[in-house]
Formats: structure tokens, C-alpha cells, sequence
């Protein structure tokens, strides 16, 4: 995994962790928050490579999208 893959995805965590503590829910385990991160990033690349936008911006979408969902 490349530096730029690492360092989204330690974004994504920080996001849905704060996301977690907003909607006043305990976080997942670390293992599961990391899988939801890595799904997360994998998300914002495809969607990224499709409308040619930011990933950061796309995964604060679909984080917020998350939220609309539960």
C-alpha cells in the first residue's frame, strides 16, 4: 500500500470517528472502523476517476451519506 493509499485512509478513520462521536454512537472495534475506511477510500477513487473531483471531498459525501443511511 502507498503512502498517499496510508494517508487516506488515516483520513477516512479520523471521519468516521468523528462522525461515530457526533451521531453519539460508540466507535466500532479498530479492526472494523479500518475496513470501513479502506471501503470508504476505494469508494472516493472509483467515484473520483469517474467525475474527475477530489478524493477528500468525495469521501466527507460519502461519510455524510453514511449518516442519511442509519
Amino acid at each position: 500500500m502507498g503512502f498517499f493509499r496510508k494517508q487516506e485512509e488515516k483520513l477516512a478513520i479520523r471521519l468516521l470517528a468523528w462522525q461515530y462521536q457526533r451521531w453519539n454512537q460508540a466507535l466500532p472495534p479498530i479492526a472494523e472502523l479500518r475496513a470501513q475506511a479502506s471501503k470508504l477510500v476505494d469508494d472516493a477513487h472509483r467515484i473520483a476517476k469517474e467525475r474527475g473531483s477530489n478524493v477528500a471531498s468525495i469521501l466527507k459525501e460519502l461519510i455524510s451519506d453514511i449518516k442519511q443511511s442509519k
